[in-house]
């Protein structure tokens, strides 16, 4: 699975990490990053939670 944030389009709520910890973490800019290519089973959840659609999961 590819798992890309679009920094242009995230806003740094930290929606993805409080759902998908294991996956996506706040930078020190505070927008999300993509720390794990492995998909726990929430990453899809993770990417439905984030209010501007940043999450590309395939």
């Amino acid at each position: 699975m590819s798992i890309k944030v679009n920094h242009e389009l995230c806003i740094g709520c930290g929606a993805c990490e409080a759902v998908c910890p294991a996956v996506f973490k706040m930078n020190a800019v505070g927008k999300a990053e993509a720390v794990s290519q492995d998909d726990p089973g929430c990453t899809k959840a993770a990417a439905e939670s984030c209010p501007v659609q940043a999450i590309e999961a395939n």
